[in-house]
């Protein structure tokens, strides 16, 4: 795409892919003698400190010059706020104060009471630590554009000195906002995950680390004999979509399923920051249990523009939700409970053409963050996607396994997954085992949101013997 990659802060924390049994318990004690100097150097508030770089080549934009959506990006840039809710970011923006220093100026003074969080806008510090500490012969750490010290929440005092190495312009939250760091829920500041919608609790997961979190199923929640294909698409595009400043939008994805997950135990997602640019970014996302990888989703983000627009597609002409008469058979009884609604545009049970139209959204209000409306539809896209592939293939007393082995979408416009979203589902072929379906999503306007793609295993169920022989 031909644009400079952004400086990324330089942080304390392993990007690399970890193979051990256990990824948290094998994290654990890098994180625990890490954290013991980063809460010396960080007034004990457990907030990362960046490693030694070089300046940014680039000279920052004056403070002054900066408009409110360029602090608002300028700050989603920052790993410690990525994670917050979009809302939270843009509270921040306003409250941020900007202080300029010259080269020896004396940021922080050891005992000196803490103030807030400060973030470099332009310009180098140097982090030392106290004379009297075990840390007093440690090289001097500096800080660099985007890298962040202070705000101590369980000292009232600095434990550290930052003197500026050169011109230095800071953005500095002070502590009577510091509330606005510690939100509810990844997805919203106020209020708690219980409050919302249940598709949303789904997808709310547990920062552990910078670009690690860990996600569950939740009692309730969609399962099969595995993990729900949507659950990992829905909980790994949310892990990606956290490492990325709010401004950037999710336009495209591609997913494997590798193994399939247990119910029964956490997912840790592992965020690999491949790329940051101006207008682009991109990640990985590993989706782990018991040390191995389930599954992989790698996604490109996007800055908004205005571009060249055309839509050839269009619409099939069917029922609004509202004069929908047929009820999928499976959805009278396993997605009862589900956290998606859907309605059905023709009677499926005994169709054999190998198409689906239904009406779906999800059930509750959802929070207004487009990144989770995203998440949502990405989530509600793997459900009965794949089994079209078997329509024409209907016979009774026919029983198959299906599982799915790829799955992309990509997003063509800003969708409102709490709305009825019309998913239109073919297949247009299957051979060697494989059924492979697209999909296409349109809003009640007409306008085409998204348009998919998945391959999945398709087979006849084996009958068991009387004797099975073992798994192993």
């Amino acid at each position: 795409m031909g644009e400079e990659s952004s400086s990324s802060s330089r942080l304390l924390v392993p990007h690399e892919s970890h193979d051990q049994p256990n990824l948290v318990s094998s994290l654990l004690p890098t994180f625990k003698i890490r954290e013991t100097l980063l809460r010396v150097l960080l007034n004990r508030s457990g907030f990362a400190v960046p490693v030694p770089a070089a300046a940014d080549a680039a000279p920052a934009a004056a403070a002054a010059a900066m408009d409110r959506e360029e602090v608002t990006e300028f700050l989603g840039q920052v790993p410690l706020l990525q994670r917050l809710p979009g809302s939270s970011i843009r509270r921040i923006a306003e409250a941020v104060q900007v202080k300029h220093y010259e080269p020896g100026d004396s940021v922080a003074r050891e005992g000196e009471p803490v103030d807030g969080l400060y973030i470099i806008l332009d310009g180098q510090a140097e982090v030392s630590a106290p004379t009297n500490s075990e840390e007093a012969n440690r090289p001097d750490y500096v800080l660099n554009k985007y890298d962040y010290f202070g705000y101590g929440t369980n000292s009232s005092v600095h434990q550290v000195n930052v003197i500026a190495l050169s011109k230095l312009t800071c953005f500095i939250l002070p502590s009577k906002y510091g509330h606005l760091l510690q939100p509810k829920t990844i997805w919203n500041a106020e209020d708690t995950s219980e409050s919302h919608s249940f598709v949303e609790q789904i997808l709310h997961l547990e920062p552990l680390e910078v670009d690690i979190f860990r996600g569950f199923t939740l009692p309730g929640a969609p399962i099969f004999r595995q993990v729900f294909g949507g659950q990992l698409i829905g909980q790994a595009l949310a892990a990606a979509s956290k490492t990325v400043d709010c401004l950037k939008m999710v336009h495209s994805l591609h997913a494997i399923f590798l193994i399939a997950g247990d119910n029964n135990m956490p997912i840790i997602y592992q965020v690999q920051r491949v790329r940051d640019g101006s207008s682009f970014a991109t990640r990985k996302v590993e989706a782990k249990q018991k040390g191995l990888v389930i599954f992989t989703l790698i996604a490109s983000f996007q800055k908004g523009e205005v571009g060249f627009e055309h839509q050839a597609a269009s619409m099939p002409d069917v029922p609004p939700p509202e004069q929908t008469q047929y009820r999928n058979s499976a959805a009278k009884k396993k997605f009862v409970s589900w956290p998606i609604e859907m309605r059905f545009c023709e009677d499926s049970a005994s169709q054999h053409k190998p198409s689906l139209n239904y009406w779906f959204r999800a059930r509750g209000k959802l929070s207004d963050d487009q990144a989770l409306h995203r998440c949502v539809v990405a989530y509600a896209s793997d459900l009965l996607y794949s089994g079209v592939s078997l329509y024409p293939h209907r016979e009774k007393g026919l029983k198959t396994f299906t599982l799915s082995l790829d799955h992309s979408i990509w997003f063509h416009k800003p969708v409102k997954a709490d709305d009825w979203l019309l998913y239109v589902i073919e297949s247009p072929s299957a051979h060697g085992g494989r059924g492979f379906v697209t999909g296409r999503m349109f809003n009640r306007q007409g306008e085409l949101v998204m348009s998919l793609t998945q391959e999945a295993l398709i087979r006849r169920e084996k009958t068991r013997g009387p004797n099975p022989r073992p798994k192993l």
